[in-house]
């Protein structure tokens, strides 16, 4: 279970991209076993990426609370923007195979895979394929879904973020930094280790007993990250040890963990802090001062202003995307999707039109003459 709530917390992803099955007819003919929802470019969306995007959805919002029904019908309605958003998918990818970032993609796929085995204590790939698998996680489809994920990522980054960053100039960097000040205040920070006792399946007093023998301990000499390695329930990220949470911004801190290191010195440890999941307990291992007055720092200045703005900087590119693409929507789904897209064809002679199969002279997928 370890592995598998690391793996979750590390891809967290939205959308698997498989593509629909073929079944081989008559001397080598494909036929489509899924149903085509759009053709975009030389690309397609399925009834199967929709039914998974759904699936996603829905488990998503059941764990916010609302019953399986309540969610079904939610992500019911929302099945035309999941269409767009899949339709956006396959253009980003076209994208980052067109800027030949699919080695680099792979890179970094299995960089992080053999950073989830190293954390893991697993030697090899192959011991790895095996142990997602005894958690129920398919290794062939993690991969996948990772491949999408990190492209599309790539994509927006390399071709909007990095070029919206490095494309204000310096009057415009000081002009921002006088109008907003108050975001570039240094607040103080704080370095924290934590143990963290779950409730989960266990009476709250025997947490708690524990929690409160565990800062005596601590008071008393303990070594923090050795009790944390033997008791904490909270799995390390980031290769870091299992006590280490990291350096925090005291702003950006929940109102009762800021509260309860608020008089804790250098080196101390707080009482047990009580959460919906459990008991904590933490080291306060540095304290940085912040300052009062702002200090101009060119790349948080450009950092600040990209933020505000990539939103719709990415919205735009997508939109380019779609006006300089060949999208074809079946009939069932056009009325509800081509509004969303907001497709403004540029002249009918800049259509980029799909490629042909060369073997039938047929697009595959192709959607039912009318």
């Amino acid at each position: 279970m370890k592995l598998k709530s690391i793996i979750a917390a590390l891809f967290i992803l939205a959308a698997t991209l498989i593509l629909p099955s073929l079944a081989l007819a008559q001397e080598g003919e494909p036929v489509v076993v899924d149903e085509v929802i759009a053709q975009v470019n030389d690309g397609i969306v399925t009834l199967s990426q929709l039914k998974r995007e759904m699936k996603e959805r829905v488990e998503t919002l059941k764990q916010n609370g609302m019953t399986a029904p309540q969610a079904q019908a939610e992500v019911e309605k929302k099945k035309p923007e999941l269409i767009a958003v899949l339709i956006n998918e396959q253009l980003l990818l076209q994208k980052g195979k067109e800027l030949e970032f699919t080695q680099r993609v792979e890179d970094e796929v299995n960089k992080r895979m053999l950073q989830v085995a190293k954390e893991n204590g697993i030697t090899s790939i192959e011991k790895l394929d095996q142990a997602m698998k005894d958690a129920g996680i398919d290794p062939v489809s993690t991969r996948s879904t990772m491949r999408v994920e990190i492209m599309k990522q790539a994509v927006l980054e390399s071709e909007v973020d990095s070029k919206l960053f490095y494309g204000f100039n310096s009057d415009e960097l000081h002009k921002y930094f006088d109008a907003h000040k108050d975001k570039f205040i240094k607040p103080e920070t704080v370095d924290l280790s934590e143990i963290f006792l779950s409730l989960a399946g266990k009476p709250e007093a025997d947490v708690k007993a524990r929690a409160t023998q565990l800062v005596t301990q601590l008071r008393g000499g303990a070594d923090f990250c050795t009790l944390a390695a033997a008791y904490t329930e909270r799995p390390a990220t980031n290769g870091q040890k299992p006590c280490k949470l990291g350096l925090f911004p005291m702003t950006d801190l929940r109102p009762d963990l800021a509260a309860a290191i608020k008089g804790v010195k250098v080196g101390g440890v707080t009482d047990p802090l009580k959460t919906d999941e459990g008991y904590e307990v933490f080291r306060v291992e540095a304290r940085n001062a912040g300052t009062n007055a702002a200090v101009f720092n060119e790349n948080q200045v450009r950092g600040a202003m990209t933020e505000e703005r990539v939103g719709k900087e990415r919205e735009d590119y997508l939109q380019g995307l779609r006006n300089d693409a060949y999208v074809k929507i079946a009939d069932a789904y056009r009325p509800s999707v081509e509004p969303l897209l907001k497709i403004v064809p540029p002249a009918a002679a800049t259509k980029r039109e799909p490629k042909k199969d060369k073997g039938k002279g047929k697009i595959l997928g192709i959607f039912p003459k009318p």
